[in-house]
């Protein structure tokens, strides 16, 4: 049997010892300083610890409470640590109020859009006349950045007009920065021009910087391959063939045109012209069923002012027994090839 013993001392609190009854000490499990405090509060104690080791009131609630403000800290590192890369994600989509917005992210260049704004711009960049400068000034706002130069570099002195301006080529350099080539045609001179654009990502497109006039495209020399070895025989076999295929293309009769076709539709030219001469055919030598030869027709224009035109065509040519036919006709791209 158990032997429970105190020493007082004062209003310090009481030392239990118990000794446990000889042949049960392994078999008593250690005790609890929780199921120690509930039992002291169930005598009716007012918080001391008599009866345990355990001191102070309510102290469950504080451990309870701790444990909820963990996982409190637990919970707010979590959401931080998921929302802090995609904030970091979406912060370059976003500009910020006064800002120029960048480029968006795998969006390609629009090289179309450009070329038509570019295109736009030149043909109020390149024609200027000192009388209607302030006319000139209020146009170029459209395509030039917040406070450029209004007149974006002329000097308000002077005419220049020109006849056609062309998109030559649009040199992309990012996502955001390309530059426009284009072709202008004075009265006497070619002019080309380099214009900076640039794209947000978003649709809108604005001129960068001032343009650049750069040397106009040189002419090149043909080089040297016309027809070598002429087939002289099927030439003029095909002299005569062509100049009834040719009348018949010019009126785009569709019953003619399909007895000299090889079972392709050939739409022919609506009577716009007017046939006038095959003034020479031309075949290379080659495959005796199939051949390709380029023919040079003379029309008579029946649109605009008349007069006649001297133009060369590429026929794709088969042969069915003892006649030609036509397989396709297009226009040529051989030099020299008449």
């Amino acid at each position: 049997m158990a032997r429970r013993s105190a020493v007082a001392r004062g209003r310090d609190t009481a030392v239990v010892e118990e000794t446990a009854a000889p042949g049960r000490a392994l078999a008593m499990p250690a005790a609890d300083p929780w199921d120690a405090a509930d039992r002291d509060r169930r005598r009716g104690g007012s918080g001391g610890s008599r009866g345990g080791r355990w001191g102070g009131s309510g102290g469950r609630w504080w451990v309870w409470a701790g444990r909820a403000v963990l996982w409190a800290v637990i919970l707010v590192i979590l959401v931080n640590g998921i929302r802090a890369p995609f904030e970091r994600f979406t912060a370059d989509d976003t500009a910020s109020p006064g800002t120029a917005q960048k480029p968006v992210k795998g969006v390609q260049f629009p090289s179309s859009s450009a070329g038509a704004f570019a295109l736009q711009f030149a043909n109020v960049y390149l024609n200027y006349d000192q009388k209607n400068a302030p006319a000139r000034e209020a146009q170029l706002r459209t395509f030039l950045p917040d406070g450029a130069d209004a007149q974006f570099g002329w000097d308000g002195v002077g005419t220049l007009q020109v006849q056609s301006v062309q998109v030559a080529g649009v040199d992309v350099r990012d996502a955001g920065n390309a530059t426009v080539t284009l072709l202008a045609r004075t009265a006497d001179k070619w002019l080309r021009l380099a214009v900076p654009v640039y794209a947000d990502g978003a649709g809108s497109l604005v001129v960068s910087a001032r343009p650049a006039l750069l040397p106009p495209p040189t002419k090149a020399q043909l080089p040297q391959s016309g027809v070598q070895d002429r087939d002289t025989a099927l030439e003029a076999e095909l002299q005569p063939f062509l100049g009834t295929f040719f009348q018949e293309y010019a009126t785009g009769n569709q019953a003619a045109l399909s007895r000299f076709s090889d079972g392709t539709t050939i739409a022919g030219l609506a009577s716009s012209v007017t046939f006038v001469q095959v003034k020479e055919v031309v075949a290379a030598k080659g495959s005796p069923g199939e051949r390709t030869v380029t023919a040079t027709v003379v029309w008579q224009l029946t649109v605009g002012g008349g007069g006649q035109l001297e133009q060369t065509y590429q026929l794709a040519m088969v042969k069915r027994g003892t006649k030609w036919l036509v397989r396709d006709i297009r226009g040529t791209t051989q030099p020299n090839a008449s």
